[in-house]
């Protein structure tokens, strides 16, 4: 699973490099980022997305988007089970996010994230990470659902939310976690966010299959209670003091 991630201001770059150069909006404004070590479900997360309206070419933006997926059928914003992941095996035969695999896929940046390993009674933390200082671009869906609570004329009636796809974990983080995020290698992005391109089963199990060369390489420190927010939580406990 991912239940718990952290995103610093090197998105900014990102935005730059990567979404500004897909089919940029002459009016559009990148959505503020606020960087958190803590990102937590439904918490606002940041995300790359494109749409397509008619003939037009698809337009790439960064967005943010609220951490628990709501399909635009659902009548409440709190559902009865968790939906801030996905299942990879099943996500394309699930009336929740079967929509969202056809054509509503995002890539959710993180510098990494966090999980806990259950020895006993006893849960030690860990920071799953890439090399270096690279983004990771975890496999994500998104939907827009519309709050009945507001009137149809409000623009804030539109809430866009977003999962994070989960898949079997890889041999080396396999002593830790039994799931990690799907995470794509940089030169299948494109591809992932395109909404012409029809997402099914097939498509989800190549994002799984690209994802194992980047999991495998992921680095993993042990760190201390991940509580409030700061650069301080994903320091090595080894570098403390």
């Amino acid at each position: 699973m991912c239940g718990r991630f952290a995103l610093d201001d090197k998105v900014n770059q990102l935005i730059t490099d990567f979404v500004m150069s897909g089919g940029r909006l002459d009016d559009y404004v990148p959505a503020s980022w606020v960087p958190s070590w803590n990102i937590s479900p439904t918490d606002r997360i940041g995300v790359i997305l494109e749409t397509k309206k008619g003939d037009a070419p698809p337009q790439r933006r960064f967005e943010t988007a609220y951490w628990s997926l709501i399909p635009s059928w659902s009548k409440e914003k709190k559902l009865k089970f968790p939906t801030f992941n996905a299942r990879a095996e099943t996500a394309a035969e699930k009336a929740m996010f079967k929509p969202s695999v056809v054509s509503k896929r995002a890539i959710i940046p993180a510098n990494g994230y966090y999980e806990w390993q259950t020895v006993g009674k006893t849960k030690t933390p860990y920071f799953i990470h890439p090399p270096g200082d690279e983004l990771l671009g975890m496999a994500g869906l998104y939907s827009w659902w519309a709050d009945p609570a507001y009137d149809k004329d409000d623009p804030d009636r539109w809430l866009l939310t977003a999962t994070i796809l989960t898949a079997d974990t890889v041999q080396t983080l396999a002593d830790i976690h039994d799931r990690n995020p799907v995470m794509l290698p940089r030169e299948l992005w494109e591809h992932w966010i395109d909404p012409t391109v029809v997402g099914d089963q097939r498509l989800l199990d190549e994002a799984v299959a690209a994802s194992l060369e980047v999991a495998s390489g992921l680095e993993f420190t042990r760190v201390g209670p991940v509580k409030g927010d700061g650069p301080e939580l994903i320091r090595p406990l080894e570098q403390e003091g």
